[in-house]
Parts: C-alpha cells; structure tokens; sequence
C-alpha cells in the first residue's frame, strides 16, 4: 500500500514567487476567465524555476479556485474577477506555516467525522485496506521501525473509507505537513506508538461491525493522549 498526499515545495519563498509572478502575468497579459495560461515549461523558461515547481503554485491555485486544469488543453483562468483574484493570491501569499497544534486539532476534528461515517459506509475492500495498513503499523512498532506513515495510512483509509471525498481531500492535504512535525517533535518516543496497537484494533472492530458511536469514540480515545501531549509542547 503506498502513501499518495498532495506534494508541496521545499521551498514556501519559491513557491510564493511564482504565484505571485503568475498573478502579474495575468495582469500585464490583461488575461479574462476562461483565458488559457502559457504552458508549464514555457512558464518554467520564464521564471526560470523547474517545471515541478511551477506545477505546485498552479495545483494550489488550483486549489483555491483561481486556476482550472484541463487534461490535454492546458490550464486556464477561473471565472473569477480580476479584483477579487489579487485579494485571494494576497491571501495565499500572506499564509504561514500551520502549527503542530493548528494541524492535531484540524486533524482530531475530521477523524471523529471520518471514523463515524466510515463505520456506516465501508466496504470489504476498505476494511482490506485498514487491516493492510494495521498489520504494516504493528509489525513496524513491534520491531522497533519508526511507523508514522504507516499510522496515517491506516487514518488515510477510514478517511476513504467514510465516502467523503472532501474530507479524505483535507486528510491528503495536511498529511505531508504532520509527518514532518511528528518526527520533528519525536511524538513517536512519546511512548504512544505501542498503545496504538491497540487503539487500531478498537477503531476498526467498531467500524467493522457498523458501529458509528462506538468508532467515533475510540477515536476520540485514540487521540486523547496525543492531544494533550501536544498541548504541553513547549
């Protein structure tokens, strides 16, 4: 099973740059809704920035809204007006890095949504896909290995699994980002990987017998302890 997430840049400042540049490309072009950008690579020879970071600002603009992506016919400017377009990259440009604490809650917020609407909408191939990822975290834990992604991608398939692609969305997006708190913050030394274990086992059981209120509740459990060890950072 392999962790699919949202790439993201290394580098935020590049990143910034070229949105930025390719809002003043829009401008100085006098580009309308429906107007097509230039191609990546001709925008990559242009800012003079690799391609794949030139692919990342247009997916997160995507993301936004503000650019649409056609597969074979390039990427074109939303219906959006010009005014309110340079007040959203304004917005984009201007956001930090989220925090560790800013990410377990968003996190502990859509899990409880996930666990519950999984329990009622999973299928046999979900559950596969849970038990895959569970046993992967176990056998990694039980020899010692660093299992972080193995975790998420057990949270990644209830969030599948719960049917709602905005959610899983959500999931996909902040994964990469509390990846890298979690070994930045050494929260697997923090003794919880072993309880996980158990708490797995709790959280698929209850979503495998269609249980909503018992599987939003082992999870609240679940991360309850990473909650408030991750209040008392300092």
């Amino acid at each position: 099973m392999k962790l699919e997430i949202l790439t993201k840049s290394d580098n935020s400042n590049i990143q910034k740059e070229i949105i930025s540049k390719i809002r003043d490309l829009i401008i100085l072009k006098n580009l309308e809704p429906g107007d097509k950008l230039p191609s990546e690579r001709m925008l990559s020879d242009k800012f003079e920035v690799s391609r794949s970071n030139v692919r990342e600002a247009i997916q997160k603009l995507e993301f936004y809204g503000l650019l649409k992506s056609i597969p074979q016919s390039g990427t074109f400017v939303a219906n959006i007006g010009v005014i309110a377009m340079n007040g959203m990259i304004e917005d984009i440009l201007r956001l930090d890095e989220p925090e560790f604490k800013s990410l377990v809650e968003t996190r502990i917020l859509l899990e409880l949504k996930t666990a519950r609407l999984a329990a009622i909408r999973r299928t046999e191939d979900d559950l596969f896909k849970m038990n895959e990822a569970l046993l992967a975290y176990k056998k990694k834990v039980e020899n010692g290995e660093d299992a972080v992604q193995e975790d998420l991608l057990f949270h990644l398939a209830i969030a599948k699994a719960s049917g709602n692609s905005t959610m899983n969305t959500f999931m996909l997006i902040i994964t990469p980002e509390i990846i890298t708190n979690f070994q930045k913050h050494h929260v697997c030394d923090a003794g919880l990987s072993k309880r996980g274990i158990t708490d797995h086992q709790a959280i698929f059981d209850a979503i495998k017998d269609k249980n909503p209120q018992l599987a939003k509740q082992k999870m609240k459990e679940h991360f309850k302890e990473l909650y408030n060890y991750c209040y008392n950072l300092e």
